[in-house]
């Protein structure tokens, strides 16, 4: 089991990528602690598939962008597992469909607050806790957005995500002294319920599609295949890497400067 008796903290976790993640994680021998902002029922659907596998969960409702619930939220995983191995910071959100210039000055502050505040907020809270251990591992769930652009009308979301991977960076940086690894990982498009809060089905479908022609494995990616990279940054396989960026796009060589 390569997560033996480990403790992970998965943000936005009650669906999608973070829900492939969190169960893939405790499959390999990790605790974890679900994380979910609104979807109670589906946080502990997550929450029992891991008890099930004989690993212990616990689901913590928290907005990753209060910063003094998200500090309150890793109070309660180290009071309840005794430590936190492996964040991952997956939290994220797409708004309705919009260009730069149409953007709204609230979509813009709710995408970033998401995307990036969050994230940031829960390295915050969680990093002094592993500095003082000496031993981490922080996966950023970033996108191919951030690192072209996007040919959804997504315009805030693309930032959101580029900032993320230079924060990664920065942090791998301040952090490896202390033996924490600091990685992202850039999906390119996944079947994920994200999707549906800013497009229709149809436009849904139409995206899959394009993308799957545009790939050299031709295909859109599922949540299982972001979940084995995180389980590889999160294992001792990738003890001396960080500060790395782990693209899962399924080979978009022939839309490199474009992504999701």
């Amino acid at each position: 089991m390569r997560l033996k008796d480990k403790v992970s903290l998965v943000t936005g976790a009650s669906r999608g990528i973070g829900r492939a993640i969190a169960t893939t994680f405790a499959r390999e021998g990790s605790d974890v602690a679900v994380n979910y902002y609104q979807n109670k029922a589906k946080a502990e659907e997550v929450a029992n598939e891991i008890l099930a596998m004989g690993r212990r969960a616990v689901t913590i409702q928290a907005d990753v962008m209060d910063k003094e619930r998200v500090g309150e939220m890793v109070g309660e995983v180290i009071k309840e597992f005794g430590k936190i191995d492996v964040l991952v910071n997956n939290a994220g959100i797409v708004w309705k469909p919009s260009k730069l210039l149409e953007t709204s000055e609230e979509e813009w502050d709710r995408v970033l607050g998401v995307n990036l505040l969050g994230t940031y907020h829960c390295i915050q809270a969680s990093a002094p806790h592993m500095i003082e251990r000496g031993y981490g591992k922080i996966i950023n769930i970033s996108s191919l957005a951030g690192i072209g652009t996007t040919f959804l009308e997504q315009a805030a979301y693309g930032p959101s995500k580029a900032a993320v991977i230079n924060l990664t960076k920065r942090l791998a940086y301040e952090l490896g002294k202390y033996n924490i690894n600091v990685n992202a990982i850039a999906p390119g498009l996944v079947r994920t319920e994200i999707l549906s809060s800013g497009m229709s089905e149809a436009e849904v479908e139409r995206s899959f599609q394009e993308v799957a022609k545009l790939a050299a494995l031709g295909r859109v990616g599922e949540p299982q295949d972001v979940a084995n990279a995180a389980l590889f940054l999160a294992s001792d396989e990738s003890s001396f890497i960080t500060g790395q960026v782990l693209v899962v796009d399924g080979g978009r060589f022939n839309f490199l400067s474009h992504s999701v």
